[in-house]
């Protein structure tokens, strides 16, 4: 063995909770222990619960909390993913508001550009129907015409064959 590097081995003495002492050898003078040969049930033969220092309680007091917080960490996941669901389905809601805007406004303008077409039609129709009806009308002046000149033509001959 190397000198120097090991500690030092001594008498120790003990102490159990339930009030038993021995001595023994250890490298710490002293030391107290929770449970002994005296007290240990196996060697007893009965059950007891041991809580030295109130370690239950330590227990408890550190993680029994734990199940409120983590029941507060999961009502705020909760909340967080409550919030995202409302904030997409509004996302969503407004795509499809302008989606319908912009349907409205192309049937607008679709109605507007059929309505002047109808319009357009409708002038070609009336231009083609004045264009007969001059026709018409210019057929009948023109039968007028003829008719005034052969009454001319008439009277003109008959002064000669008088």
């Amino acid at each position: 063995m190397k000198q120097g590097i090991h500690p030092e081995y001594m008498e120790c003495t003990v102490k159990c909770s339930c009030g038993n002492t021995f001595t023994t050898r250890s490298t710490k003078p002293e030391l107290k222990i929770d449970i002994c040969n005296v007290c240990h049930p196996f060697y007893t033969g009965q059950q007891r619960f041991v809580d030295t220092g109130g370690r239950v309680q330590r227990f408890a007091d550190k993680f029994g909390a734990a199940k409120e917080t983590v029941a507060e960490r999961e009502a705020a996941r909760k909340a967080a993913r409550a919030a995202a669901v409302a904030e997409a389905e509004a996302k969503r809601k407004a795509e499809r508001e302008a989606k319908a805007a912009e349907k409205a406004k192309r049937a607008e303008e679709f109605a507007k550009k059929a309505a002047a077409a109808e319009a357009k039609k409708a002038a070609e129709e009336a231009a083609v129907e004045a264009g007969t009806e001059a026709e018409v009308a210019g057929e009948e002046a023109a039968a007028a015409d003829s008719v005034v000149v052969e009454a001319q033509e008439a009277a003109a001959e008959a002064p000669a064959a008088e």
